[in-house]
């Protein structure tokens, strides 16, 4: 889930934390590293289930915004995002869907579903990190 660059204890604190999911590295790094290079503290999960299952996790520090793509194996974005809005204690976290499908029932889908933002691939990585800091302005006022 977390990489060799968080310490031991987990992200900085002092740093929003985003958590960016997707079943493709590159894709992965891509985003970590646009997102560090911006400020923010960045810990990965594979799949959906990684990923609901590490926002379950209360020894973990949870995020403060997520990025899940949609089409993921085992789980997939859209069953995560689901599970996500289901549990009451994770029901407010702030999610941009990524996703190769672009067609309108889609975006439907996604805004059906609870996702706080949409972002279609392939992305300039400064969409995805505008829609995460957007989300935390959000949050903040």
């Amino acid at each position: 889930m977390s990489s060799a660059a968080d310490s031991p204890l987990g992200p900085p604190p002092d740093r929003p934390l985003v958590l960016v999911v997707d079943d493709t590295p590159q894709i992965r790094l891509l985003l970590r590293v646009n997102l560090e290079l911006e400020g923010f503290a960045v810990e990965e999960a594979t799949d959906g289930e990684d990923c609901v299952s590490r926002l379950r996790d209360a020894s973990l520090r949870r995020p403060d915004v997520v990025t899940l793509d949609s089409v993921m194996e085992p789980v997939d974005g859209w069953t995560a995002l689901s599970r996500i809005r289901s549990d009451p204690r994770l029901a407010a976290l702030p999610v941009v869907m990524i996703t190769a499908s672009v067609q309108a029932h889609h975006r439907a889908r996604a805004k059906a579903v609870g996702a706080d933002a949409f972002v279609e691939k392939p992305f300039e990585p400064d969409v995805v990190v505008e829609a995460v800091r957007s989300l935390l302005v959000g949050r903040q006022t």
